[in-house]
């Protein structure tokens, strides 16, 4: 087993580290510079930074937040929401930030997927999934992708975009239920799990981590390969060489030391 990366998620809104639960209820965290600069100094692997409304608001990314960030992280990073072409990835990329996240742009037009891997390289080009559960009987996918923040259902088996993607050209999965985001009742195991057993890319299990046993889960149980989170690191409940020692106590492969940001 490869080593497993911990990784906080700071969901962007109005230049502003905020959190809901199940992608509505949203309130304020914390500064994205001050958050960035202690997850780096904890130990984090990597973050991902999402500006959750640019999608619903239809528009980009907001570098002003993005360059201010650059300016001080220290590890690699990845940004998404609002990204819906190469121009958009690019400006990123140019910025200095290591991966791109695409997620509604990306099942609009599939074909984004490899124009970005050939342009930038696939171990920059993350695909954010959002899934829902649906009950037997409803006529929908038992794992069914949603876009729009998750206010959009696609009829999309989860487990078929997922093997698209890796087939398209992507580097990575980051796999969020809309069901469990922000319950910290756990990861929705069996559709990490699906996704993960579908594809050989890296699958990020998000969504629904509220105490160290669930991260277990999500390696043993999810199989995923890296795990995200927010509430727990944000609020101070779980400290990112908590979390290590945890999965190290358990014999899951992890880095102990602070990562380091590659250079350009």
């Amino acid at each position: 087993m490869k080593e497993i990366r911990i990784i906080p998620c700071l969901d962007i809104r109005d230049g502003r580290v905020v959190k809901g639960v199940k992608f509505v209820d949203i309130k304020d965290a914390r500064d994205p510079v001050e958050a960035a600069e202690a997850y780096c100094r904890e130990g984090a692997d990597e973050l991902v930074f999402l500006d959750i409304y640019a999608s619903i608001e239809n528009r980009k990314t907001r570098m002003d937040w993005v360059r201010k960030v650059v300016e001080k992280v220290t590890i690699p990073f990845a940004v998404g929401g609002g990204i819906g072409s190469i121009e958009d990835m690019k400006a990123l990329i140019d910025a200095g930030v290591d991966k791109v996240s695409i997620n509604t742009a990306a099942v609009k037009n599939p074909d984004l997927i490899k124009a970005a891997a050939a342009e930038f390289g696939r171990d920059r080009i993350v695909v954010a999934v959002d899934g829902l559960k649906n009950p037997p009987g409803s006529g929908r996918p038992r794992l069914e992708v949603v876009i729009k923040s998750g206010n959009e259902p696609t009829g999309m088996p989860i487990v078929d975009w997922a093997r698209k993607i890796e087939k398209l050209g992507a580097g990575e999965i980051l796999l969020t239920s809309k069901d469990a985001d922000g319950t910290r009742d756990g990861y929705d195991l069996e559709m990490t799990r699906a996704v993960a057993e579908a594809v050989s890319i890296p699958v990020t299990a998000s969504g629904g981590a509220g105490k160290l046993e669930h991260l277990y889960a999500a390696v043993t149980e999810g199989k995923a390969s890296a795990v995200l989170a927010a509430s727990i690191f944000h609020f101070k409940e779980i400290s990112i060489k908590e979390a290590k020692e945890y999965l190290k106590s358990k014999g899951i492969p992890v880095s102990m030391d602070i990562p380091v940001k590659k250079s350009k």
